[in-house]
């Protein structure tokens, strides 16, 4: 059975709209670290979509600015992240850890190749 999540806060339709385009860049980003991708393909097609995503963000925050939204309440957009699991996938834009030091505690030495000029 599938856990019940936590109900999603009460947007306005262009709160709802920024959270979601915001989490839509923050995907593709995800897909675009080269930290994290394993292919040029699916780096390339997502930075491509970053232009329309971006524009979509960008028109959802102009309504808000139009209709006198002048404030944007960070504790339940944030809320609203959490609930869309976007701690994960902002995660993802991260830097990965290093494999030679990730287990070891960051003292390195695992056999990896070393840095120029050690």
């Amino acid at each position: 059975m599938v856990p019940e999540l936590p109900p999603l806060p009460a947007l306005t339709r262009s709160e709802g709209e920024l959270v979601d385009c915001y989490l839509e860049l923050v995907d593709l980003m995800g897909r675009i670290n080269p930290s994290r991708t394993t292919d040029t393909y699916t780096a390339l097609r997502s930075a491509q979509a970053l232009v329309s995503r971006a524009v979509a963000l960008r028109d959802a925050l102009t309504v808000m600015h139009l209709r006198g939204e002048t404030d944007l309440h960070h504790a339940t957009l944030g809320r609203a992240l959490r609930v869309l699991d976007g701690e994960r996938r902002s995660a993802r834009v991260a830097v990965a850890p290093d494999p030679a030091t990730a287990g070891s505690g960051g003292s390195g030495g695992s056999g990896g190749p070393e840095a120029p000029g050690e």
